[in-house]
């Protein structure tokens, strides 16, 4: 419902918007604000791309949790997407989430409301008693050959990152 009523105010509030201030400033200089900030955002959202990639990168290399580096590359790609809707309220919440503070509370909300039932880490699966059990191995038959790589890990090593918050150890 409440995507229903997104879908239908947004629209509603750009052309109000866009009424309001083409009486104030004037057709031309309407249609110039709305490029100049489209071609602005891309530029933004260009070079803040590149950071989240490498912020990405960074985690996987230090083998920590990835998912709020992926979260502010998803929401820098949402903004570099409403950046280049056209109007005035998309390119204000499309230049909020390139600003970092402001993903950050944005995930820190998304993270408040999601719930993690399972997950998986190295060959083990963990899974929640409330969470429908599955075996993680079922889609491979008997006889399938897997061709891999493996490191001995000594038993006593422990992992060598905090844990992510999204889950319990």
């Amino acid at each position: 419902m409440w995507l229903f009523v997104a879908f239908l105010m947004v629209p509603l509030i750009e052309i109000a918007l866009f009424i309001q201030v083409g009486g104030l400033i004037g057709l031309w200089p309407t249609l110039a604000v709305v490029v100049i900030t489209a071609i602005l955002g891309t530029w933004m959202v260009k070079q803040q791309g590149r950071a989240a990639i490498a912020n990405l990168q960074s985690s996987f290399s230090r083998l920590e949790n990835p998912s709020e580096p992926l979260a502010h590359g998803a929401m820098i790609l949402v903004s570099g997407a409403l950046l280049l809707t056209p109007g005035f309220f998309t390119d204000a919440v499309g230049f909020a989430l390139l600003f970092p503070p402001v993903r950050v509370a944005v995930f820190k909300w998304l993270r408040s409301r999601v719930k993690v039932t399972s997950f998986q880490m190295g060959g083990e699966m963990h899974v929640r008693r409330d969470a429908p059990q599955r075996d993680p191995y079922a889609a491979h038959r008997p006889g399938d050959v897997i061709d891999g790589e493996f490191t001995e890990v000594p038993k006593d090593k422990a992992p060598n990152h905090p844990g992510s918050g999204w889950t319990r150890h």
